[in-house]
């Protein structure tokens, strides 16, 4: 004790204390986090591994060109894709948007260019690069017991200012346009809410919950198979729009009719 009580006074000895108290939160701080981390995070599967080259091979072939080869994307051509997740990517690719046809087309859908068996290969090649959000499981997507009430409330008050009231989708400012959903997959809704491509907002879990973005793919769902309360489509709004169209379409032949009485009038004055 007298040894220690004489070297406390050191000069040195603040600085000997906080070295030894930061290398024993270092030493800590790595023993909690060998402990926590999942194996795959250390040593991917063989079959994982595989995935992961089979997929860095299609994007070298069909996505380095514009995003570059390590993904880092090139300023004013393509962005970078570290951490956007392997969800992103399996939106984008199997809706068609990517890979691109052409430079300034990406927001085109067509039909995919690749399978799904090469679609995910890519995702999880990105996914490997650094985090992002997951592509979700058929459990996490499944509308079972789904509540499609609350789905239409959510769906209206968050996404029907684009894409139309039953998701017929609709014209956005600059150019833009917000795609119909009544041909996309429970697994492409719920990666287009947890993404946020293009103009979309992002919606993750705390904005909507798992089971919210079910309840929401529910409703969409269900309006697929509801008849049309006008009718005819006319972007499935129901009456108004067709109501509106048959009173232009009688004023415009009202307003004919009018020349075509006026004409004949008038040559028979003459």
């Amino acid at each position: 004790m007298s040894w220690i009580t004489a070297r406390r006074r050191h000069p040195a000895a603040g600085y000997a204390v906080v070295l030894l108290g930061l290398l024993f939160i270092g030493a800590l701080y790595a023993v909690i986090t060998a402990v926590g981390a999942p194996a795959s995070a250390t040593a991917p599967p063989a079959a994982q591994q595989a995935q992961i080259a089979f997929g860095r091979a299609i994007f070298e072939k069909d996505c380095a060109t514009c995003h570059g080869f390590a993904a880092q994307g090139q300023n004013g051509i393509a962005p970078g894709l570290i951490g956007v997740g392997s969800a992103a990517v399996d939106f984008q690719v199997s809706t068609g948007r990517m890979p691109a046809a052409e430079n300034g087309a990406e927001n085109i859908q067509k039909p995919p260019r690749l399978s799904p068996t090469q679609t995910h290969a890519v995702a999880a090649y990105i996914a490997s690069l650094g985090g992002g959000p997951a592509i979700p499981s058929a459990a996490a997507v499944s509308t079972t017991g789904a509540n499609v009430g609350l789905g239409q409330q959510l769906f209206i008050a968050d996404c029907a200012q684009c894409h139309n009231f039953v998701g017929a989708g609709g014209a956005l400012t600059d150019g833009k346009f917000a795609p119909p959903l009544t041909a996309a997959t429970p697994t492409q809704i719920y990666e287009a809410m947890l993404t946020g491509p293009e103009a979309m907002p992002v919606f993750n879990d705390t904005t909507i919950t798992p089971s919210e973005k079910r309840d929401v793919i529910a409703y969409v769902s269900e309006t697929r198979t509801q008849p049309n309360p006008g009718g005819f489509s006319l972007g499935r709004v129901g009456p108004v729009t067709e109501g509106l169209v048959g009173f232009l379409g009688l004023l415009l032949f009202m307003v004919l009719a009018a020349l075509w009485i006026t004409a004949k009038h008038g040559k028979a004055h003459e």
